[in-house]
């Protein structure tokens, strides 16, 4: 079968087309025969060594992505069911998605509704944005209809799904940001409420905004100066989740913003639920699809031997919306 491997932690260029045999399923695993598989940031993370606790070499990157179940082993969906892997450590313990075949654990597959094509499929899960804002938002937060949300980087995942899971669960207000005016402008074309950051403050448009008050919650997926601006955007006892750090690991902050607003601060980890909790999510995020009450947006496809470059154009061009490999 056709895969994306590396034989060593480096740049974009340690990634290569390999022909391998097909993945034998273990006890109680399923195969699926991949069509898309998505292009994310703990891809470069664990690609560049950054992260340890990584299976031996050779590795197969890939954590998310969608297709059809080939053998279905120990699942009890049948042969040609159409899926989406989501959960496990695909790409890190064990080889992932950037190629024709896996061998998964059929708790960390969802059979998907008629109704969803795979690109919206792969879109939802690539980023996994959608399923850590509804998660952020219902678990950690305490979020509750008429409150204020403020998730930045309007291109990215956490932000668009930030943007548009506040408003499935009731936000008076859910902006999110843009580094430049064009950006800016292709989200408010996209329904969007954005902060031009080149043109305006964070903090000061947060305050015209809401009266004064601040947002209730912010989801952070950028970092980087990204934090202390948003923190001082924070309403009082309001809470800002971290998510990940697009822009930068350091961050300086005003700790009277923490004291002086009584502001609650989390640190995101899918750790932190069972794998009952994110199949109960994503199974209401693709009925949330289906219906059309969000709609996750793919900014290019590459295939499947474009990998290195499809991993570049996340980390570099700034896309707007995912990116994805085609199988």
């Amino acid at each position: 079968m056709r895969a994306i491997q590396y034989d060593r932690f480096g740049d974009y260029d340690v990634l290569h087309p390999v022909d391998v045999p097909r993945p034998e399923i273990r006890s109680g695993q399923a195969l699926v025969r991949l069509t898309l598989a998505g292009i994310q940031p703990l891809d470069d993370t664990v690609r560049s060594g950054k992260r340890g606790a990584v299976k031996p070499f050779p590795i197969t990157p890939g954590g998310t992505g969608v297709g059809t179940v080939e053998e279905p082993g120990g699942s009890a969906l049948a042969a040609g069911s159409r899926v989406m892997v989501s959960g496990g450590r695909y790409g890190v313990a064990v080889d992932g998605t950037w190629a024709e075949y896996v061998a998964v654990d059929p708790a960390h597959l969802l059979a998907l509704p008629d109704g969803i094509d795979d690109s919206a499929a792969a879109a939802l899960s690539t980023g996994a944005g959608y399923l850590t804002a509804y998660l952020a938002l219902t678990e950690l937060a305490g979020f509750r209809p008429g409150g204020t949300v403020l998730a930045p980087g309007s291109g990215g995942a956490v932000g668009q799904a930030g943007v548009e899971i506040a408003r499935h669960l009731g936000a008076s207000l859910a902006l999110t940001t843009a580094t430049s005016t064009a950006k800016a402008e292709r989200s408010r074309a996209a329904g969007y409420e954005v902060i031009d950051l080149s043109r305006a403050s964070l903090r000061d448009t947060v305050a015209r905004l809401t009266d004064g008050k601040g947002v209730d919650v912010v989801l952070d997926g950028v970092a980087g100066p990204i934090t202390g601006q948003a923190l001082g955007a924070l309403a009082w006892g309001g809470t800002l989740i971290s998510i990940g750090y697009s822009a930068g690991i350091q961050a300086d902050i005003n700790v009277t913003d923490l004291i002086w607003k009584a502001a609650h601060v989390h640190g995101f980890l899918f750790a932190l639920f069972t794998q009952e909790q994110i199949n109960a999510a994503n199974t209401k995020l693709l009925d949330l699809v289906a219906r059309k009450e969000i709609t996750p947006l793919v900014d290019r496809v590459f295939p499947l031997e474009q990998a290195a470059e499809a991993q570049r154009h996340l980390i570099e061009k700034g896309p707007f919306g995912r990116v994805l490999l085609s199988l």
